[in-house]
């Protein structure tokens, strides 16, 4: 079926049901970034692949909204179809509703699947769509009706970490989470969110692709844990071993009616931010609402995660080696596609021990594809690499040591004095980062001024975050902190000793080259004096920074100074897990 008779089916569903239009989110039931194939109705019906965007269809008009990073992308991807592409602005705001309260009459009827929006989600649109009359129905999943031959949920199987790997037990953590139950007074705390409840029960699985979680849902009580999920994805022991730690194994479809089952007078500790809202309905008890501790918690990592994430980096570092000197001898023979160096990329890292998987879909963008942002390569049209121009290759691993998440611009041929310039303006940005020392409190909103300087002072920006929390072998992209510009609670989220964040400023230059340059960093405490506690941060990522690319008179001496002693720690790193040749290669591009 082409695009076009989906939103004709669809359209007719609209028109049977009695609804004037439908809002597809690009979530799941548990507010995941990344969602199973079941979930991805956004993409079933436009076409676009973006990983954030919103969907909305009318009887004459079918719209796609989405954010500067994949503009170029939806584009290409909506040509052939109805749907209009409609830009976001830099703040996001949720313009799909303010068109539908300017195109739509008083009276009308939205419909959406509630279980793919938060209560907070609800209650916004209730509240917006309320000052024109219009009604919301999120009750009526539409989707299948018109979407026959959907997936069903995946069920992968889930396997166990230990003590070991990362730092504490899942007993540890569920008391660390009743401790301070007590302390709010509540009897139950519902977890929704899949990265929060693989973290406490130290559980991994495939479900998700890049994301290593397993959907199901999870309440801790004062005296005993539920956790629902098909039960086929657990082994026998694994069962038993939980078992025995009060943690109860119940279909994940039982999750709705236990919720209505707590007694009215006993409180729930719930975040109606990722809570989806048909559950928050469900919840007939006392409501306390704020922040799960578990956010917090795994974003702040261990001694052993933290160690165990040094020696992730070190294996990715080496497959990246593998990677670029194969690509570099293999273009002087041939021309290599974008999509075969992903796929190259991939067979390097299995080589790796503990390699799970990607952490996200690599972007794989050379020349003028480097400056779409989230650029994803496709067999049929994707670019061939030859040794000129440039590449930009962001990509990350999932290791059972942890995630990572790297991206490195090179030059493959001739450079010229403007992409030096604009190289250089983001690397000074980026060193500007990873050098920061600043006192305790500072959120991330106040650091993306450090990395933008630099770049600004060109009279060009970059419409992205310049950092976001990364999870221990859980979600590249990890919450509660992030930096940038704007004003949300992520970038009002102050930064902690242990927290691991991206370091990822760019420039991209539309038709010609994208340039980013992007580092794990890990804040730590720098000193604590009479004047107070100040931060800074170590560089977790090891792979050395193309200096054909760098204006050396561009740099001051301290940042000379640093990128020299970044070098010489990437080559001691990397250089006892590689052979002769590649060690030449690496002291090479590390000189």
């Amino acid at each position: 079926m082409k695009i076009n008779d989906r939103i004709s089916a669809l359209r007719s569903a609209l028109l049977a049901h009695s609804v004037d239009a439908i809002i597809i989110p690009s979530s799941d039931p548990h507010q995941s970034e990344y969602v199973a194939d079941h979930w991805q109705a956004r993409v079933w019906f436009s076409g676009f692949t973006g990983s954030a965007g919103t969907v909305v269809v009318t009887k004459d008009h079918a719209g796609l909204w989405t954010d500067s990073r994949y503009f170029i992308q939806a584009e290409q991807q909506l040509a052939n179809s109805e749907f209009e592409l409609h830009r976001l602005g830099n703040d996001r705001r949720a313009e799909h509703i303010e068109w539908l309260l300017e195109n739509l009459p008083k009276d009308s009827t939205v419909i959406c699947d509630g279980y793919q929006f938060s209560q907070t989600q609800i209650e916004y649109l209730e509240a917006c769509f309320g000052k024109k009359d219009i009604k919301l129905r999120y009750s009526t999943d539409l989707i299948d009706s018109v979407w026959k031959d959907r997936p069903s949920l995946p069920s992968t199987s889930v396997i166990e970490l230990t003590k070991e790997q990362v730092g504490l037990s899942r007993e540890e953590k569920i008391q660390a989470i009743r401790t301070l139950m007590i302390e709010k007074e509540v009897d139950h705390l519902m977890v929704s969110t899949l990265d929060d409840l693989s973290w406490i029960l130290n559980l991994r699985g495939r479900d998700i692709p890049n994301n290593p979680v397993t959907i199901a849902y999870l309440i801790v009580h004062q005296d005993r844990t539920s956790l629902y999920i098909d039960a086929d994805k657990l082994n026998v022991a694994l069962i038993a071993a939980l078992g025995k730690e009060s943690i109860n194994v119940l279909p994940y479809s039982e999750i709705e009616a236990d919720l209505k089952s707590i007694p009215s007078a006993q409180k729930v500790w719930i975040n109606p931010k990722t809570l989806n809202g048909p559950l928050y309905q469900a919840i007939q008890a006392v409501k306390y609402e704020a922040d799960l501790p578990s956010t917090l918690m795994k974003a702040i990592k261990n001694e052993v995660e933290i160690e165990n994430t040094r020696f992730a980096m070190k294996k990715d570092g080496v497959a990246l080696v593998k990677l670029f000197r194969w690509l570099e001898t293999t273009i002087k023979k041939r021309p290599v596609s974008e999509v075969e160096v992903s796929d190259k990329l991939i067979t390097f890292r299995k080589e790796q021990s503990g390699y799970f998987g990607e952490s996200f879909p690599a972007i794989v963008g050379y020349k003028g594809n480097g400056a779409i942002i989230h650029y994803r390569a496709e067999p049929e049209t994707c670019a061939e690499i030859k040794p000129e121009g440039i590449l930009l290759l962001d990509s990350g691993g999932q290791y059972t040591q942890g995630t990572t998440d790297i991206t490195r611009t090179v030059a493959l041929g001739p450079t010229t004095a403007e992409q030096r310039k604009h190289f250089t303006a983001v690397l000074k940005g980026h060193i500007a980062l990873d050098s920061a020392i600043f006192p305790k409190g500072t959120p991330g909103r106040s650091l993306d001024l450090l990395t933008r300087q630099p770049i600004w002072k060109h009279g060009v920006d970059y419409g992205h975050g310049t950092g976001h929390g990364v999870g221990f072998f859980l979600n590249v992209h990890e919450g509660p902190q992030s930096i940038s510009y704007q004003d949300n609670a992520k970038t009002r989220q102050v930064f902690l000793p242990g927290m691991i964040t991206s370091n990822e400023p760019g420039f991209y230059l539309e038709g010609a080259y994208g340039i980013r340059i992007e580092n794990l960093i890990l804040c730590k405490v720098q000193n604590e004096s009479k004047s107070g506690t100040f931060y800074n941060f170590e560089t977790l990522t090891m792979f050395p920074i193309d200096l054909n690319l760098v204006e050396s008179d561009l740099l001051n001496e301290e940042e000379k100074s640093w990128l020299k002693n970044y070098h010489e720690k990437v080559y001691a790193v990397l250089s006892p897990a590689l052979n002769e040749e590649e060690k030449t290669w690496l002291a090479e591009r590390c000189k």
